[in-house]
């Protein structure tokens, strides 16, 4: 019978040794518009989940709806000369 516990071991043992590299950042930075958007049509349809959503909510929702499709296409105009390394389509 294996344990767990020395599979653990194996996996986490270099945990405290990885960090996000200087890449990995710099995509999530180029990326935190579309998140911010993202969050903030969540809120703003978490606000209409308990009743029925008025004309101020419908705005909320589509204005925010609005700005995430406006930052995917902003991301994905940023992002589309962009060569993989390690030749990755």
């Amino acid at each position: 019978m294996n344990h767990i516990v020395t599979v653990q071991d194996a996996v986490t043992a270099f945990a405290d040794y990885v960090e996000p590299t200087a890449a990995e950042l710099d995509a999530v930075e180029a990326e935190m518009p579309l998140i911010l958007a993202d969050v903030d049509l969540i809120d703003a349809q978490i606000i209409t989940l308990d009743r029925l959503p008025n004309e101020l909510d419908a705005r909320r929702i589509r204005r925010a709806r609005n700005r995430v499709l406006s930052e995917r296409r902003a991301l994905a105009n940023r992002t589309a000369g962009t060569v993989l390394p390690g030749g990755a389509a």
